[in-house]
């Protein structure tokens, strides 16, 4: 996962409610550090490891009470008191460990049912996380979350094609790689053709189906979190906008949002309707 997956966190928001920011803050850290962890720096995939594992001893540590290590105590001190606060199920915060520890061995995604699993530790764990906080606990919100979440890590793919290549990581489904044409090699080499920004196109409709599936939660969840939902959709959907108008073409260049976005982007927040 790019550590650039978090920059649309919902951490620094002005509408993030206040009660629940200390915890959506200290989610935010405790993620941002094992994702650094498993992407950061330079060291070997069996130091990387070590490094979850005993960041997973501190969490279990937390679990039971006990003490976390001093090595991320700035982590887990404000993660213990959101956990105790606000009854957080540990169970997500070990998914998105998973996530980490997947993203150490580098793999390659066979097909579209690969990548979901992956986005089901990496990214849905966030949204239920933020549900369990806003105190939404239906099933269907919870479907509508994954599939925000899941939409959201998609397009941050597609938005970071390149910039992952060069890196040796690639999320695109291998076997629509081999149906298009495109060898494992020419994404690696960041090669631009006019396949693989089809296949992107393609991949970028999947994101915003997934994405436009879940938006009408943003209209159920009330007050200040439903407004900050609602932002957090239409800003995926912006983005995959600028992939689109740079014809799909991320292996060579990386779209970015800006403050001349921010007007359409509470516009579009404020006129949501849900669709017929």
């Amino acid at each position: 996962m790019s550590v650039d997956h978090y920059e649309n966190f919902p951490v620094a928001s002005v509408l993030c409610p206040p009660t629940i920011r200390p915890a959506v803050v200290a989610i935010y850290h405790f993620a941002r550090t094992a994702d650094d962890i498993a992407d950061e720096g330079a060291a070997p995939p069996a130091e990387r490891h070590a490094a979850l594992a005993a960041y997973r001893a501190d969490l279990q540590a937390v679990e039971r009470g006990a003490a976390p290590s001093a090595r991320w105590a700035p982590v887990f001190a404000p993660l213990a008191a959101a956990m105790e606060r606000y009854a957080l199920p540990p169970i997500w915060l070990h998914r998105l460990l998973d996530a980490f520890v997947q993203d150490v061995d580098n793999p390659a995604y066979a097909d579209r049912a690969q990548i979901l699993r992956y986005c089901s530790r990496s990214a849905d764990p966030v949204g239920r996380l933020l549900l369990h906080l806003y105190g939404v606990h239906d099933a269907e919100s919870e479907r509508r979350a994954d599939a925000i979440c899941t939409g959201l890590q998609l397009a941050n793919f597609w938005q970071d094609l390149g910039l992952d290549a060069s890196r040796g990581r690639v999320y695109l489904p291998h076997d629509e790689l081999a149906a298009a044409g495109i060898t494992l090699d020419e994404v690696l080499a960041r090669q631009d053709t006019p396949a693989l920004r089809r296949l992107v196109h393609e991949l970028c409709a999947w994101a915003e189906s997934l994405l436009r599936d879940g938006a009408p939660l943003a209209l159920d969840v009330p007050g200040r979190a439903g407004w900050e939902l609602r932002l957090v959709v239409q800003g995926g959907l912006r983005v995959l906008e600028r992939i689109a108008r740079m014809n799909h073409a991320t292996i060579s260049a990386r779209p970015t949002l800006g403050a001349t976005d921010l007007p359409a982007l509470l516009w579009r927040a404020a006129t949501m309707r849900r669709p017929r």
